[in-house]
């Protein structure tokens, strides 16, 4: 009964919202959305609080104790990157005006970056044996460095949960008729209780669940859009009569004009800089050996860019719609167009499938983003700035309190966000100029040393902000070339990033007298 109480708790927290949103408001609710939206919450959170609480070591609750089999940790990466910005971001770029399917880089952007990160990344790091991403950035260049190198990999987590959770606000706001702030906190809260609860294997076995419904609602979906909009062939014609040249994924200067190599800049930030995160290492670290991480990078993205062939078609049939206000209710944003999709162009009945598959995508990042930086702000930060001589249960307690910060920082910053697309590239855009040259210099470069990390760092950062960031309000600060209506054309983010690893092989190699490279090394399992 004990096991089962935080379960039923949250189904007498969802029948009485249910009752508030029915007696005491005026929303109007599609109610059979609301029940899938329940029974799934209820299923998932059940798994994540009963199934894998038996679960109790760091290292069962950072990584699965290393035994999780291939075909779970598949389930897993694949769902930990088709999350709500996946789905909902890849939708909303297809159908902007301006944009186009020239512009829907993200899916094979990350879609390589696992191919990259399993050729070049993954055995390695599992074989030296290391808990997390940052780990070797420790060993290469102190703890100090590697608690400043948590910061932009706090961020990009920080971030991409937020767009998350952004995505699945704007889904149930559609959908349900429920108001954007309710769905974001109410989601947040499951999704931060079973990861604090179960740790990796209640995110692992919940991944199962989720990536299975997120590809199965997906599919239904799609049918039954098109024949609401006069089928493919008609969607598609009038799709390429709306975005000419854009209506195509290779670049060219017809569909891009002055955007050319800004398209290549991000092209690079999505291909390298999907490759730094602890929430793919977390996975890759999990596994039993080497080889079985190099299978599962490879194989995840695979799954990746299946999954966002659904999302594409659905972008390309909303389209298609002229005028949403015909269907009740105008489109007053463009990532809302998934769910308008869903709520507008298919029965009840897929309607509310589909709902399911949206909602598993946000759960499916969400928790895998919380629970991976929390893992580096307790064991990179934390444990060896703080409380060296931690024991288990402390660092298992400061996992859980990282878990709850972190998931309140990122519903924070959710309510705040317009664009989720924005905020999905925002997310590998510092990973990218300031870890990606970080961590490929700890791997493979024996020279490199603090020194070098310090300044390739601080070369990293202001090239990068020196370009400003609309999205947080940051000004343009240097006169790069290709400046047009206050956006860098230039691509200065592979200006950044290439003048940061530079910097460090070049640094480290004339002040070896004063800072010696450091050895990597396996590192030994710790018993706290």
């Amino acid at each position: 009964m004990k096991k089962s109480l935080p379960t039923i708790l949250l189904i007498g927290v969802l029948t009485f919202f249910g009752l508030y949103l029915h007696f005491f408001t005026e929303s109007d609710v599609f109610w059979p959305g609301y029940i899938s939206m329940m029974f799934f919450y209820i299923l998932i959170f059940y798994f994540g609080t009963f199934l894998a609480r038996k679960k109790e070591g760091s290292d069962d609750l950072m990584l699965g104790g290393r035994k999780m089999p291939l075909w779970i940790a598949i389930f897993t990466m694949s769902a930990t990157w088709i999350g709500g910005g996946y789905i909902n971001g890849t939708a909303e770029s297809t159908f902007a005006e301006g944009y186009g399917l020239v512009w829907v880089q993200a899916p094979w952007g990350y879609a390589l970056s696992l191919v990259i990160g399993g050729l070049f990344f993954a055995r390695k790091m599992r074989e030296y044996n290391f808990k997390t991403m940052l780990d070797p950035l420790a060993q290469r260049f102190g703890n100090r460095m590697g608690a400043v190198l948590f910061l932009p990999a706090l961020t990009g987590e920080i971030f991409w949960t937020a767009a998350i959770l952004t995505a699945l606000g704007a889904t149930f706001s559609t959908v349900l008729g429920i108001d954007m702030t309710s769905s974001i906190i109410l989601s947040a809260i499951v999704a931060i209780v079973y990861t604090m609860v179960g740790g990796l294997w209640a995110v692992a076995l919940t991944d199962v669940i989720q990536l299975s419904l997120i590809l199965v609602g997906l599919a239904v979906i799609v049918p039954f859009a098109l024949s609401e909009t006069g089928g493919w062939d008609v969607v598609w014609e009038g799709y390429k009569v709306k975005h000419g040249a854009a209506a195509s994924f290779l670049p060219s200067k017809a569909a891009l004009g002055n955007y050319y190599w800004q398209w290549w800049d991000y092209a690079l930030l999505l291909m390298l800089g999907g490759i730094p995160w602890q929430v793919y290492f977390q996975r890759v670290l999990a596994s039993k050996d080497g080889k079985t991480a190099v299978r599962l990078s490879l194989l995840a993205g695979i799954v990746c860019i299946v999954a966002a062939i659904p999302a594409v078609m659905i972008g390309i049939i909303g389209s298609s719609v002229e005028d949403w206000s015909v269907y009740g209710k105008a489109l007053e944003r463009n990532d809302l167009i998934l769910p308008y999709v869903v709520r507008y162009l298919t029965p009840t009945a897929v309607a509310t499938v589909g709902l399911g598959a949206i909602a598993a995508a946000v759960m499916s990042s969400v928790d895998s983003s919380v629970l991976s930086a929390s893992s580096l702000a307790s064991w990179n930060v934390y444990r060896p700035l703080f409380k060296p001589d931690i024991n288990q249960d402390q660092l298992n307690k400061a996992i859980k309190t990282s878990i709850w910060i972190i998931g309140i920082a990122a519903t924070l910053i959710a309510l705040n966000v317009q664009s989720v697309y924005a905020l999905w590239f925002l997310c590998s855009d510092f990973v990218y100029c300031l870890l990606f040259p970080q961590l490929v210099t700890a791997l493979f470069d024996k020279k490199a040393n603090t020194i070098g990390s310090i300044c390739g760092f601080v070369i990293g950062v202001i090239l990068r902000f020196g370009g400003g960031e609309a999205a947080l309000n940051i000004p343009i600060l240097i006169d790069y070339p290709m400046i047009e209506e206050g956006v860098v054309l230039f691509p200065f983010r592979t200006l950044a990033m290439v003048s940061s690893l530079l910097t460090i092989i070049i640094v480290s190699r004339l002040t070896q007298k004063w800072s010696k490279a450091r050895v990597l090394k396996v590192a030994e399992e710790e018993v706290l």
